[in-house]
């Protein structure tokens, strides 16, 4: 195994670039229940931390001038979050009621139960459970 850097707390938390933060942070609320655990700026210029159940991401407006694409800009993403819940089929259609496109149904897959969407500012989410 490789060397350890890091002691402690080690985390990814991605930072999603989008057109319009305050609608994108109202949209993660209600489709995943996301609770703003901090946040930062006024009006549209928000930069905002979320939690769904201990899993963190960020959002912020995009910034083309500085190489901050919303996957809209680019014609589509350049990855896609997993978000890995109790209950994928309840995560799913939640999504779905809020706003984002089915790209599959929750079925089983690969040895988890697995649904995508897009969110309705072009992340590509995996709503999923392993088996």
């Amino acid at each position: 195994m490789g060397q350890r850097y890091f002691v402690g707390m080690s985390e990814v938390e991605p930072e999603l670039w989008v057109g319009d933060a305050p609608r994108a942070v109202a949209f993660y609320q209600d489709a995943f229940g996301a609770v703003v655990i901090h946040q930062a700026g006024d009006g549209a210029d928000i930069v905002a931390r979320l939690d769904v159940d201990g899993a963190r991401f960020w959002v912020a407006p995009s910034n083309p001038s500085i190489g901050r694409n919303h996957p809209a800009q680019m014609a589509g993403a350049t990855a896609r979050l997993l978000l890995a819940v109790d209950d994928p089929e309840e995560a799913f259609n939640r999504a779905i009621a809020a706003g984002a496109r089915e790209l599959s149904p929750v079925q089983t897959e690969h040895g988890w139960t697995i649904g995508r969407v897009v969110d309705p500012f072009g992340h590509e989410w995996e709503i999923a459970r392993p088996d």
